[in-house]
């Protein structure tokens, strides 16, 4: 690319490029982590949820305030969620599933179609957690990727896991899924669930940075092909971008960061995106936000060709 296309598409790139640098002051560090604090927020009050009810009987107006798991629960004796993706793989062994059921899948299909199929990744998930430590040790320690694997591998693991059920009558992932484990062994007591969830994580701090999440979790792919269509996104202005390449070092999908398809759409687009907002208080021009897709003028940049 020539430097006057780089100049046309990017009116910042004539600018001194600056790189994120961490605030020296507590509130300045708690408010630049401000997503991550809102993140483990929203995933331990899940979980604490589900124990409370569990252990301590939380209700609201009589009934169980949560019950059962991430895969279906019911929330307030009112609200039933179904996992549509356990949904299908059990609709696949060719068994019914009853009328609440069902609706528990539109609840969550039409929740996660209009915030980000991902968002469950990032904010519910509490493997997320797992794997975040072992990224975050992994560059403590300077300890480098001994494996690389391509992204797309979810997606076969999806298709594998919905051949299985259809073959064994059995829903396949649901029965070796490290995030039920996980979820099981912290609401139910500490056991050898846990066995596969260390294996996660050694295989993310020892051999590949992100490799559960971001290469083979079919859940993760399920949900990124209906993230598709969420209203929920990280905005992107190209006119104040430089091109300093800070959020793709922290993104723990750093594919979807494709900076000229983000220009020509005004917002990063791929379903493939969590929304975890790690991006956004790190970009040291602010060219990154979080708004709503009706918000987002299109083609406010154009996106970058070679000349």
């Amino acid at each position: 690319m020539s430097e006057h296309a780089l100049d046309r598409a990017n009116p910042a790139a004539g600018r001194p490029v600056r790189l994120y640098t961490p605030p020296a002051s507590l509130g300045g560090r708690l408010w630049s982590w401000r997503y991550l604090i809102l993140r483990r927020v929203c995933q331990l009050g899940v979980l604490l949820m589900f124990f409370g009810t569990a252990h301590w009987g939380w209700s609201v107006a009589g009934a169980p305030l949560l019950t059962g798991n991430l895969s279906a629960s019911e929330f307030a004796g009112l609200i039933p969620m179904t996992d549509p993706f356990a949904a299908l793989q059990i609709l696949l062994t060719r068994h019914m599933l009853a009328t609440e059921a069902l609706l528990g899948v539109g609840i969550v299909l039409a929740f996660y179609a209009l915030v980000g199929g991902r968002v469950f990744c990032a904010w519910v998930c509490p493997v997320n957690m797992v794997t975040d430590l072992a990224g975050w040790l992994q560059a403590r320690l300077g300890l480098a990727n001994v494996l690389h694997l391509n992204r797309n591998l979810r997606y076969y693991g999806l298709a594998l896991a919905l051949v299985l059920s259809a073959l064994t009558g059995l829903a396949a992932f649901e029965w070796v899924s490290p995030i039920a484990m996980l979820h099981r062994e912290l609401i139910f007591g500490v056991g050898m669930g846990l066995t596969g969830v260390a294996g996660i994580f050694l295989f993310d701090l020892l051999v590949l940075k992100h490799g559960w999440c971001g290469h083979l979790c079919p859940l993760g792919a399920f949900y990124a092909l209906l993230g598709r269509t969420a209203q929920l996104r990280v905005r992107f202005d190209a006119r104040t971008c430089t091109r300093c390449g800070e959020c793709i070092r922290f993104c723990p999908e750093p594919q979807v960061l494709k900076l000229d398809q983000a220009a020509a759409a005004g917002m990063v687009a791929s379903g493939e995106c969590t929304n975890c907002l790690r991006c956004v208080p790190i970009c040291p021009e602010g060219s990154l936000s979080f708004d709503l897709r009706a918000l987002i003028p299109r083609h406010n940049a154009q996106p970058l060709k070679p000349d």
